[in-house]
């Protein structure tokens, strides 16, 4: 083989390495993209799953309310809605916020 033969040989086996390298960064930042991505769409799911069980919780007290006594359920309304409360009873708010 003649030498510019061996000189071009070695010029395209650098940029197979070269291109090679850059595909393979490449699959790599698009791994940790989307292990980015995962983890915050599973903090998501967690959160929205707690959203869930808190919502049926809510359901499940309103549905035990409702289904009872017409006395307890008129009582239930006039101290959600209205804030009345019992004779001698203290109501507490929290205005913490939290």
């Amino acid at each position: 083989m003649s030498r510019s033969h061996k000189k071009r040989r070695a010029v395209w086996r650098v940029f197979a390495r070269i291109f090679f390298l850059l595909v393979l960064l490449s699959m790599l930042g698009a791994y940790i993209s989307n292990q980015v991505t995962i983890s915050s769409k599973q903090a998501e799911l967690d959160e929205l799953n707690e959203q869930i069980a808190q919502q049926q919780a809510e359901n499940e007290e309103m549905q035990r309310i409702l289904s009872g006594d017409p006395d307890e359920v008129t009582e239930w309304v006039a101290r959600d809605s209205y804030g009345y409360a019992a004779p001698n009873e203290r109501i507490f708010a929290d205005i913490s916020g939290n």
